[in-house]
């Protein structure tokens, strides 16, 4: 389970729901502290407002600020609605996304399935695909493109990008027939990468630029900023690694929160949202917290849900990058933090940050 998640869970066993509020969202009532720097397309630019819009305390919110200045992020943005009302840090710069780069392939899918070019239910054995010795059992080569998206495969071979404590908590090769078990598993998501450009004859970061980065308005997204990482090995199916920026990422996070749709233009078929951000797997029973088409996901009725309020999904790299869609509220943040070369892990800052917010709401959210 990822840590971040374990890390939230535990501090709002200890915290009363209004705290709860201001924890989970981590800045997301947080007022602009930058000048906006928005694409030359009036289309696509992005709205800022202020505090004060949205019910919060403009004065308050600079200490917030200040903390968040000591705190070792590297950029901070909330969106209420698609309008800016944080923006804080370099948010330009491409940061490595780590585990974010899943549910960028997912839009991906969610395209490609509505036009015909990837069957959802085809099987490996289907679709031809293994991997280096020890090879696929014809058990495993039965694991649906469907089952890889809910990292649900029952393929429990080496991969590319794990972590130790993904090798750690591995099963057992065989140990779970396809569909019928959860574990969190790079195998899954690196061989869904070639999948997909097996089937739409596209490359990953190529066609993420065409089919959503350009139509959104992404400033800072380049190609030549993405790789893949090759572990040959370990396994034939490498990771595909994206860097994005805050702001960037802010958009993709609008583009989910708003069903797919970009000022007018269906970008992503409205019911892979849905589908997508659905919980098909628990995985953690004391929150709910539970796992969709590569979301992680806080299911109505869940603990976490009863106790912030609303149902949401996210997904986190590393435990300190976020971008967090609450659609109820209308509301994307995203946490972004260097992890290029030597870093440190920044703690509790994050949740300390939600806090102070939290305290500087005058008026409720409009």
């Amino acid at each position: 389970m990822d840590r971040y998640i374990t890390k939230i869970f535990i501090r709002i066993q200890l915290l009363n729901t209004a705290l709860i509020i201001g924890l989970l969202c981590t800045g997301i009532f947080i007022s602009c502290s930058e000048d906006p720097v928005s694409s030359e397309n009036d289309e696509n630019r992005l709205e800022y407002v202020t505090p004060e819009e949205v019910g919060y305390s403009s004065e308050l919110l600079n200490d917030a600020k200040q903390f968040a200045e000591q705190s070792g992020y590297a950029a901070v943005m909330a969106l209420y609605d698609g309008k800016v009302f944080f923006s804080w840090g370099n948010i330009t710069k491409n940061y490595w996304c780590h585990s974010i780069r899943k549910p960028f392939l997912g839009a991906l899918y969610g395209i490609h399935i509505a036009e015909g070019h990837i069957n959802p239910d085809a099987t490996l054995h289907d679709l031809g695909i293994d991997d280096i010795p020890p090879v696929l059992t014809q058990e495993e080569k039965q694991a649906t493109v469907r089952d890889l998206l809910m990292s649900r495969s029952g393929v429990y071979h080496d991969a590319a990008a794990e972590t130790q404590e993904m090798k750690d908590q591995r099963p057992a090769r065989g140990s779970h027939p396809p569909g019928t078990f959860y574990y969190y598993n790079n195998w899954d998501f690196n061989a869904l990468g070639t999948i997909l450009e097996q089937q739409t004859g596209t490359e990953i970061f190529e066609e993420f630029k065409k089919r959503i980065a350009d139509p959104i308005g992404m400033e800072d997204f380049s190609v030549d900023n993405c790789y893949y990482q090759y572990e040959e090995s370990l396994s034939m199916h490498p990771a595909y690694c994206f860097r994005m920026s805050a702001r960037d990422m802010a958009r993709f996070g609008v583009l989910y929160q708003k069903n797919g749709n970009w000022n007018g233009s269906q970008i992503i078929p409205a019911d892979w949202i849905s589908e997508s951000t659905t919980s098909y797997s628990v995985m953690d029973t004391a929150s709910g917290t539970g796992y969709g088409y590569l979301w992680y996901v806080i299911p109505d009725g869940s603990a976490f849900a009863q106790l912030i309020g609303a149902s949401g999904y996210f997904h986190t790299g590393i435990g300190i990058h976020l971008m967090l869609v609450i659609p109820e509220w209308k509301l994307v943040f995203v946490e972004r933090y260097d992890t290029d070369g030597a870093w440190v892990d920044p703690g509790d800052a994050g949740l300390q940050l939600g806090l102070m917010i939290l305290n500087a709401r005058i008026t409720e959210n409009l």
